[in-house]
C-alpha cells in the first residue's frame, strides 16, 4: 500500500464531515484512508477501513462491542484499534500522518493513536475540545496539534467548511513536507528543566553542556514539561538530566495548577540515567487568576507574577515535605545522582529584597533533603541558584557523570 494519511472519525455521527476532509486531501494529491471508528450507529458514508477491521485490531470484534451496548467501552476499544492501525502503518513505512475529528469520543480515539507515534509524525486533531482547559490531557507528552473546531462537528456550514478545509490543507502540507536529516553523529541528549525565575541558571548550564558536545532540550516546568522529561527518560532517549527546576513537585503537593503528577523525578533514577537535581522555584505554587486560589489559602503570601499567574509562597512545613520527597526519590536512583542546593535562594524572587525570600523555609527544605537522600552527594553552595558558579557546578557534575571531558575555559 502506498503512503497515506490515516483519517479517523466515527462514520455514523461524523461521516459527512470526514468525507469532506478526505475529498480536500485527495484534491491536494495526498493519499488518505478513512477509518470508521464508530460502533453503535449505521455509517452514513463508505469508509476505506471498516469498523470490523478496527475492532479486530483491538483484539475484539464489532459484534462483541455492539452486544455490550456500552458507549464508553466502544470508545475504549476503538481507541485501542486506532492506535494499533496507526502503529502498523508507521512500522510498514506507509504513514504520512494522522488526522482525526470529533467531540470527546472522537478526540479520545484520535489522540490515543497520535500519542502512540514518534515525535515528528504529523498529528492533527480537529476537536470541539480544542479550546478547552482539558486539551492538554489529550495532547499528553506528544506533539499533537489541537485545532478548535469552533462549531460542533455536525454538518458542513460556512464555519465548519473553513475549519475542516484548513485542517486538511495543513495535513497535506505536513504530509508532503520533509524533516531535516539528523546529524550523522548524534550528540548525547540532555533534558533540562526551566522556569522564568530560573532562566539565567539554565541558560548558562545549557551553554556549558553544549560546548562540551551535548544536545540540550529545555522543558518549561509547567506540568507537561516535567511529564515529557519523565517520558523521554523512561523511553531511554536521554543521556542525562539537568533537573534544575523541580517546582512541579510543589504544585502536586499543594494543589497548584502546574503539577506533573506523582511520578515526577522518578524515571531517570529508575532507568539509571545520570541526573543532577536542584530545587529551582520550589518557593512557589502556581495558580492563575486570584479566583483560582482555594479558599483555604486566602491568608497566605502571594505574588502576582502577571495578569494570568498568581504565585503562592511555600511554607516551611511544605518545604519539609518537599525535601523528604526529593531526598527519597533521589536515594532510590539506580544511576549517578547528585543534589545541588543554593544557600541564597531558589528563584529570582527568593533572594534578599525579593517578595519570596525566606531563609527558614529554605533551611527546612535542605535539612529534609539531606536527612533522606541516603548516599546521594549533596552540594550546598553559598550562592544563588541563578549565579553563574552554581550553573557551572551543576553542568560540570553532569558531564562528569556522563563520562564527558569538560571543555577548558578560555
Amino acid at each position: 500500500m502506498k503512503k497515506h494519511v490515516l483519517l479517523l472519525a466515527t462514520c455514523d455521527t461524523k461521516g459527512h464531515e470526514a468525507a469532506f476532509v478526505r475529498d480536500v486531501l485527495r484534491r491536494a494529491r495526498v493519499a488518505v484512508q478513512l477509518v470508521d471508528a464508530g460502533a453503535l450507529g449505521k455509517p452514513v458514508v463508505k469508509p476505506d477501513v471498516k469498523r470490523e477491521a478496527l475492532f479486530k485490531a483491538a483484539g475484539t470484534t464489532l459484534a462483541a462491542v455492539v452486544a455490550q451496548g456500552d458507549r464508553g467501552h466502544a470508545v475504549t476499544m476503538a481507541a485501542a484499534g486506532a492506535t494499533e492501525l496507526a502503529r502498523r502503518a508507521f512500522a510498514r513505512g506507509e504513514l504520512l500522518g494522522v488526522l482525526a475529528l470529533g467531540g470527546s469520543a472522537g478526540t479520545t480515539i484520535g489522540t490515543a493513536a497520535m500519542r502512540a507515534l514518534p515525535i515528528g509524525v504529523p498529528k492533527l486533531m480537529v476537536s470541539t475540545l480544542g479550546g478547552s482547559p482539558q486539551a492538554g490531557n489529550y495532547v499528553g507528552t506528544s506533539d499533537v496539534m489541537m485545532l478548535n473546531s469552533v462549531v460542533d462537528v455536525l454538518g458542513i456550514n460556512r464555519i465548519s467548511a473553513a475549519v475542516l478545509t484548513r485542517a486538511a490543507q495543513a495535513m497535506a502540507g505536513m504530509a508532503k513536507g520533509r524533516l531535516p536529516k539528523p546529524a550523522r553523529r548524534a550528540r548525547p541528549l540532555v533534558a533540562a528543566t526551566m522556569f522564568g525565575v530560573t532562566t539565567p541558571c539554565v541558560e548558562r548550564a545549557k551553554a556549558r553542556l553544549e560546548a562540551a558536545g551535548c544536545e540540550v532540550l529545555v522543558f518549561h516546568a509547567t506540568g507537561s514539561g516535567g511529564r515529557t522529561v519523565e517520558q523521554l527518560a523512561r523511553d531511554g532517549l536521554l543521556a542525562g538530566v539537568l533537573d534544575v527546576t523541580t517546582t512541579e513537585l510543589a504544585d502536586e503537593l499543594a494543589g497548584g495548577l502546574l503539577s506533573a503528577g506523582k511520578e515526577r523525578l522518578t524515571a531517570a533514577g529508575a532507568r539509571a540515567v545520570p541526573q543532577v537535581v536542584s530545587v529551582g522555584a520550589l518557593d512557589m505554587v502556581n495558580f492563575f487568576g486570584p479566583e483560582t486560589i482555594p479558599e483555604k489559602y486566602r491568608e497566605r503570601k502571594f505574588h502576582r507574577h502577571n495578569a494570568n499567574v498568581t504565585l503562592m509562597r511555600t511554607t516551611a512545613l511544605e518545604c519539609a515535605e518537599l525535601g523528604v520527597e526529593i531526598g527519597t526519590k533521589c536515594a532510590a536512583a539506580r544511576g549517578p545522582c547528585a543534589i545541588f542546593l543554593p544557600k541564597q535562594g531558589v528563584s529570582a524572587i527568593d533572594k534578599a529584597g525579593q517578595p519570596f525570600e525566606d531563609g527558614a523555609a529554605r533551611r527546612s527544605l535542605y535539612d529534609n533533603i539531606e536527612a533522606t537522600c541516603g548516599k546521594v552527594p549533596v552540594h550546598e553552595m553559598d550562592c544563588h541558584l541563578n549565579d553563574p558558579a552554581f550553573a557551572d557546578a551543576m553542568a560540570d557534575q553532569l558531564l562528569e557523570f556522563m563520562g564527558m571531558r569538560k571543555r577548558r575555559r578560555s
